[in-house]
This record gives structure tokens, sequence and C-alpha cells, in this order.
């Protein structure tokens, strides 16, 4: 639970980060997926710093997630927007609001109870059915990120914020589906689902940071990256909790993500303070 939460605090730095890098990015052709936003974001030193940071909580992850079980890194990941809120009130000068506060205090009030009501990671290996659904997943999310860039913005942001939660979920599980005395069995669909799936949700998130609206944008992500996965992890790999506490399982990772939901809103300043708070973390992170 320690390196879950430490990979939250490493990605929700870095969700600032990139957030602040990717408007300044010059925009391009409207498209859901732009791998040339990609590149335009990494001339920036703030990009690259938060993908460094993206790099560590991903080690950190992978780590936790072959202890615990899918829901609990999960529900643990979601708190990343509770770090988001925090950074981002000390970097961008916004002030969090007594509301704000109590959404942060829920989210680790739903992490305490599902670290004291969650088990083990399950010992399902899963089945080829499920490694090759894994991959043709990973690449319906482009092509899902394609479609998105013809839809009005609001409706773009929730699809590419959904696929790229939906990206980090096939990472979850992938992860669970790699053994580690073989991580790079060319054989294994869910390796190429990783790489496609890790691949396809940056493009998205970057897009949908910069196209649409933050608060719309890590709504979907937190959606796509929690409820999927943990529902794989029980249904197919085993992952149980602590004999009894099933309900207790069950309130702390509604609790975490709602309160984390409650926090994308956080993501998007309201108005007259979005312009001066857009000006104070150009003034304060720099070109």
């Amino acid at each position: 639970m320690i390196c879950a939460l430490g990979s939250a605090v490493c990605y929700g730095t870095a969700s600032v980060l990139q957030a602040v890098a990717a408007r300044a990015a010059e925009p391009g052709t409207g498209s859901g997926v732009d791998p040339a936003l990609l590149l335009r974001a990494l001339r920036q030193w703030r990009y690259a710093a938060g993908l460094g940071l993206d790099a560590l909580g991903f080690v950190l992850q992978i780590v936790a997630l072959r202890a615990l079980p899918i829901y609990a890194v999960g529900a643990a990941l979601a708190a990343s927007l509770a770090v988001t809120a925090v950074v981002a009130a000390r970097v961008l000068r916004v002030r969090l609001s007594s509301t704000e506060w109590a959404a942060v205090a829920v989210v680790c009030g739903g992490l305490a109870m599902l670290g004291l009501a969650s088990g083990g990671e399950g010992h399902g290996t899963g089945s080829a059915a499920l490694r090759w659904s894994l991959l043709a997943v990973a690449l319906a999310i482009p092509v899902a990120g394609a479609a998105a860039g013809r839809l009005p913005g609001r409706a773009r942001a929730l699809v590419l914020g959904l696929g790229s939660g939906f990206g980090f979920g096939v990472v979850e599980v992938a992860v669970r589906l790699i053994d580690p005395a073989d991580p790079l069995d060319l054989a294994n669909p869910a390796l190429y689902a990783l790489l496609l799936g890790g691949a396809a949700a940056f493009l998205l998130l970057t897009s949908a940071l910069q196209r649409g609206s933050v608060t719309t944008a890590t709504a979907g992500l937190v959606l796509g990256e929690t409820i999927g996965p943990a529902l794989v992890g029980v249904a197919w790999l085993g992952d149980r909790t602590r004999g009894g506490l099933e309900w207790l399982a069950v309130t702390g990772f509604a609790v975490a993500v709602a309160g984390a939901l409650a926090l994308a809103r956080f993501g998007e300043p309201g108005p007259g303070r979005g312009d001066a708070a857009a000006a104070r973390s150009e003034s304060t992170l720099g070109e």
C-alpha cells in the first residue's frame, strides 16, 4: 500500500506539470490522437519532468500490483487526484475550499478502509482468452480516441479521459498477466497490451489536457482505470478481501472513488480565477 500511495503521489504531481505543459504547446489538428502534440509537449521541461515522475510511479505501481489486489491499487491511484489538488494549490496559487479539503479527507478515509480490508493479490494467472481480449481493448483505445476528435468539446474531453483511463487500466491488468520470471515473453499478448495501452493512454491524456476540460477528463480517467480492472481482478484473477470484510472493501472502494471524482472538479479553476491561476503558473514554473 505504501508503494501504491507513492505511485499516486508521483502521478498526481506529474499531472500538474503535464497539464500546464500541454496547454502551453501549440495546438495541432484537433484529432483525439495527435502524436505530434506529444512531441511538442516534450520540448518543455515540465512535461519531461512529469514523464520522469510517471516512470517512477509506474515502478512503484508494479511493486504494489505484485502484492495487493487490483481494486486496492486502483483506488490508491485514484487518490492521485487528491495529490493533484494539493500540488496545484501550491503551484498555481489556488486556494482549496473547505469542500475540497473534505473531499481529500474522504479519499484518505476510503483508502484506510481498503487497506484494512484488502487481502493479498489473487493467484489467478488468467486465461489465453483474457490475454487476447486485453490486447483487443488496447488496440481499440486509439481508434476510440481518433473518433473522439469529432465530438463536441465536453464530450470529447470525457471520451479522451475515459479512453486514457482504459489504457492505464489495461496496464494494471497486464502487469498481473505477465510472468515475472519471463517478463519479455514475446508470445504473451499481455506484453503487447501493456505497451500499446500505456502509449495510447499517454497520447489521449495529453490531448484531453490540452483540448478539453481537465475536470471532465480526469473524471473519465478515474472511472476508466479503477472500475474495470477491479472487476477483472475479482472475477478472473482471484483477488479477495480478508475474511468477513467484503463490505468494508466495497465501501472503501466506493468512498475513495467518489472522493476522487468530487476532487476532479478542482482540475478546472472556476470563472474569474482560471486566468489568474494560469498566469501565476507560468510565472512560478517558467517556460
